[in-house]
């Protein structure tokens, strides 16, 4: 029976680790795009989020489950070169953490879809979002 507690204690432990390990490797992850840009760029997205949110009831806030950054071209073709192809995955894990912190619920799947485009200088990233197509806030019956 001593065993199991530990194990349980381990396993959070381990957790903790492995959160820790990914968000150092998300930090690592823009070290060729600069801090600041790095830093706006993760709350522009939480700030798409708060923008979009959907309050149902009071205890149920509905928001946007599909986002799409595109980034300058020569980032992106950093980024990859460097082995970074996993930046929508990073950048995902952050946003269901910062969702998960605010109580949000997303409207389907968290996907974050980044793409390399053309952006005019000193502007690295434009962020949007949406629900997916067949999710609608009226949809969702207010809680009495």
């Amino acid at each position: 029976m001593t065993g199991r507690p530990e194990g349980r204690h381990s396993a959070g432990k381990g957790l903790s680790r492995w959160e820790r390990a990914l968000e150092r490797w998300q930090k690592s992850l823009f070290s060729k795009v600069r801090h600041r840009e790095h830093v706006e760029l993760v709350d522009a997205l939480h700030q798409e989020c708060d923008g979009h949110a959907v309050v149902c009831s009071e205890s149920r806030v509905v928001v946007p489950n599909a986002y799409e950054v595109e980034l300058d071209t020569q980032v992106h073709e950093e980024l990859m070169r460097r082995g970074r192809g996993d930046v929508g995955e990073a950048l995902t894990d952050d946003l269901a953490r910062y969702g998960e912190r605010n109580g949000y619920e997303w409207a389907g799947p968290l996907t974050i879809r980044v793409t390399p485009t053309e952006r005019p200088p000193g502007d690295p990233y434009r962020v949007s979002s949406s629900p997916m197509p067949h999710v609608r806030a009226d949809a969702f019956p207010a809680e009495n």
